[in-house]
């Protein structure tokens, strides 16, 4: 395994200034923006597609600094029911999909997306509960009508670009939340369907991230190391489905932390040892949104913690068997 950046930490840094930062933490790898949410502070693909000059003043500065592009990100609602936002958010993942055969990375990190409840929506409709019997009725329109229609599209505009490892991030509020929607749309659509294994956005729903990794093995092609501390007691009398900002630490059931930060390094290594189980060998990629922490502190005790913990060799013989 190699440890990891999701570059956009340092959006406001020139790339190069970016890369020279990470590699001097140990680095060795970085997962860049390219587009939606991220944005695309470090890698503008379209431009990039359409100069080759630009293009190749971005491949000589990755190449130069030491490190490879474990993946290009591009999370965003693609099927948004408002259809200007949908289309541009399929476009910057179409071009992300382009820039990555370009340069011969395999894999984009992304979202699922969320329709709206009827194809007249203005707003995505996150379904969490299936009572009345309404919301049964929303889930079958936007499974069966959008979502595997439009996944099934781009599965196919991948494989023809190269890209056969389209790594979903789990993550409320998106169709595709847990182990269960993701083999859902994996066997509706094809194999190149997998996920960017964050366990942050699993812990706070209680699920168990070692649990999951068995439960994916063979799907897992992108893994996020960002932690979750959960606040027993705010827990204990709001539950876990919280909308407070994430700025209102003191009043909210979790919050997103440096790894370490919400649980202990004996439970990372139980992670990494869990990932080695299931024959994941790829990249662990750092994701810094701890509030309470100055990013570049954060990195630092992030970078730290996981060189202790992380599996970098192959296995040995077992001399003693």
């Amino acid at each position: 395994m190699k440890i990891g950046i999701v570059a956009n930490m340092l959006q406001d840094k020139p790339l190069e200034e970016a890369l020279k930062c990470f590699s001097g933490l140990g680095i060795q790898m970085v997962e860049i923006g390219c587009g939606g949410y991220p944005g695309k502070a470090h890698a503008d693909a379209g431009a990039l597609l359409l100069d080759k000059q630009k293009l190749d003043k971005f491949k000589k500065t990755i190449s130069s600094s030491g490190l490879s592009i474990s993946a290009f990100a591009c999370h965003g609602n693609p099927v948004h029911p408002t259809r200007e936002l949908a289309e541009a958010y399929h476009k910057d993942m179409c071009d992300a999909v382009r820039l990555a055969g370009e340069m011969e990375v395999e894999t984009i990190t992304c979202f699922s997306g969320c329709p709206g409840d009827h194809p007249g929506a203005k707003y995505p409709n996150c379904v969490t509960c299936p009572w009345p019997d309404d919301y049964l009725k929303i889930l079958d329109y936007q499974w069966n009508e959008v979502l595997i229609p439009y996944w099934s599209n781009f599965v196919k505009f991948a494989r023809e670009n190269g890209v056969t490892k389209i790594a979903l991030e789990l993550h409320p509020g998106f169709m595709v939340y847990n182990s269960f929607t993701l083999k859902k749309l994996r066997n509706a659509v094809g194999p190149e369907i997998g996920v960017n294994f964050d366990p942050s956005h699993l812990i706070w729903q209680g699920i168990d991230p070692v649990a999951v990794i068995r439960e994916l093995k063979g799907a897992i092609y992108h893994v996020h190391a960002k932690d979750v501390k959960i606040d027993r007691i705010n827990t204990s009398i709001n539950g876990v489905l919280d909308t407070r900002h994430y700025s209102d630490e003191a009043n909210r059931s979790w919050i997103f932390r440096t790894v370490g930060y919400g649980n202990d390094a004996s439970y990372w290594k139980d992670i990494f040892s869990a990932l080695r189980v299931a024959d994941y060998d790829y990249v662990i990629s750092i994701e810094h949104e701890d509030s309470l922490m100055n990013r570049f502190e954060g990195l630092e005790k992030a970078v730290k913690l996981l060189k202790e913990c992380v599996i970098f060799e192959g296995k040995s013989e077992m001399w003693w068997a």
